[in-house]
């Protein structure tokens, strides 16, 4: 599908394609990959709303945008994921300030940090990761489906071969914490999600896509000690021996792609990486998508969780 793939950017990507009066609200805008993403949206006209914890970091990512685009339309958000009530009162914001989001990019994250809780209990990471963007998503659904490319990104990763959901245990109350057990649990529920959301929503003409960006040295691993980032890197190089990280353009690519593909069109409950749908692999650890992670059972089971768990109600 297309001519994209790896070593291919975000302008690349982009190139002819016109975002003018188009709405985007992408998490975690303030660095990385939300960064760049909004960047290259605004680039091509799109109305970009950032969101992010701290309204300081928001408004450097914005100044910075706009040195490189003066023209850029942006907003901001300020929202924690790990606090429902952060997320019910910025998306009251968000719902009155905006008519429609077109593209709601899924994009913050936490990695393997030391075991710790939101504000209401979960489990960082998965409270986090997925969670919090399950109530996100849900809370800004009436504008969703007023706008018109009508997409949703979730940030995955090849995390997700780490580790499937536990549906009994999914906060460690019983189990011994390991982060990287947690992070690959979390990106899993990503993909689930993604599936979740396509089969309630396709018929709407409301898709969904999981997203792998690849491997890029970003402050996601801001919570890694030297040893940890050291195990990560030999782990990595084990399973994939042509392993080099991607630029943030490079990473943030699939991201782009997968929020306006003309080919994707009609079709979403899939996992994306390098500007490519991936194939279900249940074997290769350099590629490729579990088949766990794409399981409408499971789906089902994480999205009655999730609801449980957040109390946030989507339309049925």
């Amino acid at each position: 599908m297309g001519d994209f793939g790896r070593e291919s950017t975000t302008d690349e990507v982009l190139a002819g394609i016109d975002l003018s009066g188009r709405t985007v609200l992408i998490t975690g805008a303030n660095s990385g990959l939300g960064q760049e993403t909004a960047r290259a949206m605004a680039a091509r006209g799109a109305e970009v709303v950032l969101a992010g914890r701290e309204q300081a970091k928001l408004d450097a990512a914005a100044a910075a945008i706009r040195a490189a685009h003066p023209k850029a339309k942006l907003d901001s958000l300020t929202v924690d994921l790990a606090s429902l009530e952060s997320i019910r009162a910025a998306t009251s914001r968000a719902r009155q300030k905006l008519k429609k989001i077109d593209l709601l990019i899924n994009n913050a994250g936490v990695m393997a940090c030391p075991f710790l809780h939101t504000r209401d209990g979960f489990e960082l990471q998965f409270g986090t990761n997925h969670l919090g963007h399950f109530a996100l998503t849900g809370e800004l659904f009436p504008l969703i489906e007023k706008g018109h490319l009508k997409r949703i990104i979730n940030l995955s990763s090849r995390g997700h071969h780490i580790a499937p959901v536990d549906f009994d245990d999914p906060h460690f109350a019983r189990r011994a914490y390991d982060p990287w057990i947690a992070y690959g649990q979390s990106k899993t529920a990503n993909v689930l999600f993604t599936v979740g959301l396509e089969a309630r929503f396709a018929v709407l003409g409301i898709h969904a896509y999981a997203v792998h960006p690849g491997g890029i040295d970003t402050n996601l691993g801001r919570h890694l000690t030297p040893e940890m980032a050291e195990a990560l890197m030999k782990r990595v190089k084990a399973s994939d021996s042509t392993f080099r990280w991607k630029t943030i353009p490079q990473g943030a690519a699939t991201t782009c792609w997968a929020a306006t593909a003309p080919e994707l069109e009609g079709r979403g409950g899939v996992y994306c990486e390098d500007c490519q749908v991936a194939e279900v692999d249940d074997a290769a650890r350099d590629r490729g998508v579990r088949s766990y992670a794409l399981n409408t059972s499971y789906a089902e089971r994480l999205w009655a969780l999730s609801e449980a768990a957040t109390g946030v109600r989507y339309p049925s």
